[in-house]
């Protein structure tokens, strides 16, 4: 057995879900060790997309994913994907081959190490046959229990040792779990003081919460707490009448309302970056604020707290109850109830309506989506001017609904990104929000959405530019470098092999309705031609400063 049929084996019998890669000389080997072993693997037609894709499904799956490149040009290809990876904690292995260590004049050399720090990855190797068992325990240990994205460079050379004999029988050894980090009981009871005397205290969950939903449900009963979530946990509380949605940049009116008037807003796994509180301004000047998180480091990162607990968020907010006495009422009250119910989603947030008689409001569209696609969905959303809409207007059931990989602020991601979720979550309707920008910077993945035949809805926000810059820099400016002639993008994707259908208007969506009363066995693309919205509030919000 070599070096590089060992390390697929070892990684299938780890219980990595899924693979996903381009395949060149350098990782051909490893890639069908990884085949062979049971992994599944889908072919991707560019790194970027594979590494978005290995990113997307191991959020929605929470199991490790694996990404596989060739060396140096296939890395530095899928590079944005492992930032944004690597930026989000996401546990992934990108799995890379490496030159020679004796190549030094080898076209593809680079430095590979350094790259993979330089965008916050953990760079691991595969340094000989008879270590190849460590070195791969390693690499899964990291990505598993710490949440890293660990680049597993495999050099050339290694790869085709042959593994000792004694190397060669082996399976996995058994890795330890990792245990919940445990809160020390003073800071316990001192956040459970700040809770007893709160009137009107919010739960804002972030991505490290996404585990412990029910915890913080059952906490926030006993200390009448409203339940608010970041962008990345989106879904989280979802059907609790004291959810109020995400807060920060989409938040709806009545969120930032309640949220600005709490006395005691927490964030559990989450650390309240200027998107998520708006800078700021959602915490009133009277309130107090702690934070609960597994890394120090997290704990007042992005503005003054009043208290931070180093702490699980499922292990703290369970200990926690031990304070509390049985439930208050704290914020939750009747008539916020009330409230939450009629106003609570941007569903129910009346607007006018910029539609034309060529032109569909942006607005109008994602409601009518909303009302036509099932409830089980998993929505995934790239980045630009467009991308509240999805955010807010289209529900999710839970957590793994809604896939959102904005931690680098890459516009093309979001078809990627639908992909890993989609093949993660295959009970749900998969569908790809994204700016006609983003779509055709990343359009070359169209042709494996079709190829697979995933039944996705990806609906292209047109306004024919970059809008984010449209908005942001104003008329007054030479924006010839950001706008671009009408595509017809509808017309690109069915010489793709998919579906595709121009909307203008509501009655263009019936496009969409006959696609699923059709049993769909492929994607259909929507290409939406919206009005000006004349920028979006949330864009505003993330230009502040800048």
């Amino acid at each position: 057995m070599l070096v590089s049929d060992f390390v697929g084996r070892t990684l299938a019998n780890l219980g990595v879900g899924h693979a996903f890669g381009v395949v060149g000389s350098g990782n051909f080997e490893v890639t069908n060790a990884l085949r062979a072993a049971g992994v599944p693997y889908l072919a991707a037609r560019h790194e970027a997309g594979a590494a978005t894709m290995a990113d997307a499904y191991a959020r929605m799956s929470d199991t490790v994913a694996v990404l596989t490149t060739h060396q140096g040009c296939g890395l530095t290809n899928a590079l944005t994907g492992i930032t944004e990876a690597a930026k989000s904690r996401t546990p992934l292995i990108a799995l890379t081959a490496d030159t020679a260590g004796s190549a030094v004049r080898s076209n593809f050399r680079v430095d590979q190490d350094a790259l993979a720090s330089a965008v916050g990855a953990v760079p691991e190797r595969i340094h000989s046959a008879a270590t190849v068992l460590d070195d791969t325990l390693r690499a899964y240990r990291t990505a598993a229990n710490e949440r890293r994205t660990v680049v597993l460079n495999l050099p050339l050379d290694v790869a085709a040792m042959p593994v000792p004999d004694e190397l060669a029988a082996a399976t996995a050894r058994h890795l330890p779990t990792a245990r919940p980090i445990r809160p020390a009981g003073e800071a316990v009871e001192e956040l459970a003081g700040l809770l007893n005397r709160s009137a009107r205290p919010v739960f804002v969950a972030g991505r490290g919460a996404r585990h412990a939903g029910s915890e913080l449900r059952e906490l926030a009963q006993r200390c009448g707490a409203l339940l608010a979530t970041s962008a990345v946990a989106n879904g989280l509380f979802t059907g609790d009448p004291f959810g109020i949605g995400i807060s920060g940049g989409f938040a709806t009116p009545l969120a930032a309302e309640l949220i600005s008037r709490a006395d005691v807003i927490v964030g559990w796994g989450c650390t309240l970056n200027m998107w998520t509180m708006r800078h700021g301004t959602l915490i009133g000047r009277d309130a107090l604020v702690a934070q609960v998180d597994v890394e120090d480091a997290a704990l007042g990162a992005n503005r003054p707290i009043d208290l931070g607990v180093l702490g699980d968020v499922g292990e703290t907010a369970r200990e926690l109850s031990a304070y509390l006495p049985a439930a208050v009422p704290g914020y939750r009250s009747d008539s916020v109830r009330e409230r939450i119910a009629a106003e609570g989603h941007w569903t129910d947030v009346a607007f006018d309506d910029l539609s034309t008689p060529d032109r569909i409001d942006p607005r109008l569209l994602t409601r009518e989506l909303d009302e036509l696609l099932p409830a089980q969905r998993v929505v995934a959303v790239d980045s630009g001017n467009f991308m509240g809409y999805p955010s807010g207007y289209l529900a999710v059931p839970d957590e793994f609904g809604f896939c959102f990989t904005q931690a680098f602020q890459s516009i093309g991601l979001g078809l990627f990104t639908a992909v890993g979720a989609a093949l993660a979550r295959p009970d749900r309707l998969a569908v790809a929000a994204v700016g006609d920008g983003g779509f055709l910077m990343s359009i070359a993945e169209l042709e494996t959405v079709v190829r697979i035949g995933l039944p996705m809805l990806i609906v292209v926000y047109n306004d024919q530019a970059y809008g984010a810059e449209i908005h942001h820099f104003g008329a007054d400016t030479d924006l010839g470098a950001v706008t671009f002639p009408d595509t017809d993008i509808a017309a690109i994707a069915r010489g793709y092999g998919a579906a595709g259908a121009t909307v203008r208007t509501v009655a263009d969506l019936a496009a969409v309705r006959d696609w699923r009363s059709a049993g769909p066995t492929g994607p259909l693309v929507i290409d939406a031609k919206i009005a000006n919205d004349g920028g979006s509030w949330w864009l505003a919000e993330a230009f502040r400063g800048h």
